[in-house]
């Protein structure tokens, strides 16, 4: 199936893109499936097929799309990172999402973390090509999950009800303590090896009073829960991490407490929201050509479907749908791309990125929906990959901050700045200086 281009793509994006779709064709989709329909157990063993396609994932080098050239990453335009996340959210939601959550201690570590812990894990991680390193993102807890996002932009002191955080950071001498616990619905934290976790100071009014570290999920003190059986992107074990007086050296951490630690934070969820934006164009793009084939070929009163007045407009709009989702977070993913990684300034637009999630991830829940009303009965069948792209897509509804509450806080970014410039860019410039 394709899609047009309303971009004029490169020889190279084109290669680059068959590239990606083969990958997805050949190695995640018949491992999706495979581990769709597994225990959850069984999806975490060292001979499951999730760590084949991460070993596969690894060796092509798809880990290292969000790191610059100079700093070790792959020389990438905005376009051809954007091409690489649909076609990978395309192949499966829940193994795009392991190879982005993969990419978060790390590549946070390279664009804001302090040199020695770029030598120390950031050139192991890019250099492996066996799936050694894998890591993980802790921001869910038990009592917090998509608020973390509210208490980017709410005032004060509705953020001081939220509660205290569920882990805590406690300096003590050159080191850091870290104790509690995130929730179950931490993506690949059952089998990860680093967290890029975030944690409240002990002392810590609000959750903006905290830090971003990498914990090594091997230390003392770290145990890993169960992996949770979910309705969706059930080829991405998801699962509680615990922390009991865990220690971590200065150098892990990322980013300090401070003023720095809030934009760092709204900037990371820009680049997540893009992610998640187009794994989601991906996803609705694959609900969309299960649909049109399968009408191609199912004759119901005596004429193919897609014959039928009824399906030929559904299809018209679920084509419709993706086009316009596709084509803004492509843009979205362009310009925060360029802000972040090429440039570095850390003053992307939060209600643009929060927008292009929020957009695709609808998309792809109706796309999903519409794709497997038109299968009828055979779409509640586990024989069509189609009940499990509607699973997928429902489960989006929540992954990565409910479409509600990222709806919210986009909101009051609009209400409170739509008129000037969120950032004071020169404290930034300062920062990094």
């Amino acid at each position: 199936m394709k899609f047009l281009d309303l971009d004029e793509l490169s020889d190279e994006d084109k290669l680059l893109k068959e590239e990606v779709h083969r990958f997805a064709v050949e190695v995640m989709r018949p491992a999706s499936i495979e581990l769709d329909r597994m225990e959850p157990e069984e999806r975490v063993k060292p001979n499951s097929p999730y760590f084949r396609v991460f070993r596969e994932m690894k060796k092509l080098g798809y880990h290292k799309i969000t790191i610059p050239a100079e700093m070790g990453g792959v020389d990438l335009t905005p376009l051809q990172r954007y091409m690489i996340m649909e076609e990978l959210g395309w192949g499966s939601l829940g193994l795009a999402t392991a190879i982005g959550v993969d990419q978060i201690p790390f590549a946070c570590a390279a664009l804001f973390g302090p040199p020695e812990l770029y030598e120390e894990l950031v050139v192991p991680w890019l250099e492996d090509d066996k799936g050694k390193y894998h890591g993980c993102w802790g921001v869910t807890e038990p009592e917090h999950g998509s608020d973390y996002l509210i208490a980017l932009r709410e005032d004060e002191e509705l953020v001081r009800k939220f509660g205290k955080g569920n882990v805590v950071a406690e300096k003590d001498g050159d080191e850091w303590i870290i104790s509690g616990q995130k929730s179950a619905w931490v993506s690949s934290a059952p089998v990860a090896t680093h967290c890029g976790l975030h944690a409240q100071l002990k002392d810590g009014k609000t959750l903006l009073d905290g830090l971003f570290c990498i914990v090594p999920l091997d230390a003392d003190g770290v145990r890993k829960g169960r992996p949770a059986d979910m309705l969706g992107m059930r080829d991405d074990p998801q699962g509680e991490l615990f922390f009991d007086g865990v220690r971590i050296p200065e150098s892990h951490v990322v980013v300090a407490p401070g003023f720095f630690y809030g934009v760092f934070l709204d900037q990371l969820l820009c680049l997540t929201s893009c992610g998640m934006g187009a794994f989601a164009v991906g996803l609705a793009r694959a609900a969309f050509e299960e649909a049109l084939s399968y009408a191609r070929e199912r004759v119901q009163g005596g004429v193919p479907l897609v014959r039928h007045k009824n399906i030929k407009l559904k299809l018209y709009e679920m084509f419709e749908k993706i086009e316009t989702a596709r084509y803004y977070v492509r843009k979205v993913t362009e310009y925060t791309h360029r802000r972040i990684i090429d440039e570095r300034t850390a003053d992307a637009s939060p209600r643009h990125a929060r927008a292009a999630q929020i957009y695709a991830k609808r998309i792809a829940f109706e796309v999903a929906n519409d794709a497997l009303q038109i299968f009828g009965a055979s779409g509640l069948s586990r024989e069509f990959i189609i009940e499990k792209l509607f699973r997928d897509a429902r489960a989006l509804q929540i992954e990565d901050g409910t479409v509600e509450v990222l709806s919210l806080e986009a909101g009051e970014d609009v209400v409170e700045n739509y008129e000037k410039d969120y950032y004071d860019v020169e404290k930034i410039s300062k920062w990094y200086d």
